[in-house]
């Protein structure tokens, strides 16, 4: 089978497109064959070993994937071949056949195509448990979602409509805002071409009370003025750090406004309560089959052209997700 690989730290240039053995399943193990799997932005920094995970090479990069099982390992009892899934894996997707734990797979409805599926675990599970989990968000509240024209910004505005918040999109330019509009976002700021910082924004919006969570994928120079441009008790997620620089926030914000910063690292609360994160996947499964979830697919490449689509989500001119279909 073809499969992306990572031989040495470096940047997308440096993968390989490489045949290699057909992976065979072991005790509790299946093999998928792999219709489509999803780049996130932590992919382009996974092969320059910058990522809090470091797996050892060759690895294929890529997180998440949907499929149909091919073949199941001894003591496999609620899987079987022909069954079509979806899986987290943390890396090693970007290849024609993958095999994982049979618990790291979902069965998928029969309505839901593998496109959709394949690129919804990580952008949706993650702002699922973010806005749910961990904000505590409440209907009526005011949501600001920072970097919203990504995959997890997308996630955000259309999680955030479905449980009932006034949704503010922040992106770089008019057509990612344009997008936005599109995908549900009540309100718009552009925060790369606008005279008003966030903190002046968002009290414009909100009658001067401010936004009562901050969504914020990104960090760098944004995140403290988007604090400041809080209500009193807000709650401030820290998603992850696109922008590439990890901001000093000062504390005596957090004390004057009440106000959480809390963390969300979804990759562990998943490891520690795994049946809360199958029945979250299971969940957002079932949104995108009726119709109450639009995940957007921005490109669709091939093995071949991983590299490239990687170079695309580094830019940050992806607005949704980016699939590579063997």
């Amino acid at each position: 089978m073809k499969a992306v690989l990572s031989r040495e730290a470096g940047p997308p240039s440096s993968l390989v497109v490489e045949d290699i053995a057909d992976p065979e399943p072991g005790p509790g193990e299946v093999v998928v064959r792999v219709a489509a799997a999803a780049l996130n932005f932590f992919d382009t920094l996974i092969i320059e070993d910058h990522y809090q995970f470091r797996p050892e090479r060759p690895f294929s990069p890529g997180a998440e994937m949907a499929g149909t099982v091919e073949t199941v390992g001894e003591g496999v009892e609620d899987l079987a071949p022909g069954d079509r899934v979806v899986g987290y894996l943390k890396w090693g997707c970007c290849r024609e056949k993958v095999v994982a734990a049979e618990d790291d797979l979902v069965r998928m409805p029969d309505a839901l195509g593998f496109d959709k599926a394949a690129g919804l675990i990580v952008t949706y599970g993650t702002t699922l448990h973010a806005l749910e989990d961990r904000a505590r968000l409440r209907q009526g509240e005011t949501l600001a979602v920072l970097g919203a024209s990504g995959g997890v910004g997308q996630a955000a505005i259309e999680i955030g409509k479905l449980m009932g918040a006034r949704v503010i999109a922040c992106a770089s330019s008019a057509d990612k805002l344009a997008f936005c509009r599109e995908v549900g976002a009540d309100e718009v700021i552009n925060y790369a071409e606008g005279e008003e910082d966030l903190k002046t924004a968002f009290r414009r919006l909100t009658g001067g009370e401010g936004v009562d969570v901050v969504y914020d994928p990104v960090g760098g120079d944004y995140a403290e003025s988007a604090l400041r441009g809080m209500a009193f008790g807000g709650r401030f997620l820290v998603i992850g750090f696109a922008a590439g620089t990890i901001p000093r926030i000062p504390l005596n914000l957090v004390l004057l406004k009440g106000a959480d910063i809390r963390g969300v690292f979804w990759g562990e609360a998943m490891l520690r309560d795994p049946d809360e994160h199958r029945a979250n996947i299971g969940r957002l499964l079932n949104w995108v089959a009726e119709g109450r979830l639009e995940p957007h697919i921005h490109k669709r490449y091939g093995l071949g052209d991983a590299a490239e689509a990687l170079v695309e989500i580094g830019s940050r001119k992806v607005m949704g997700k980016v699939l590579i279909e063997p």
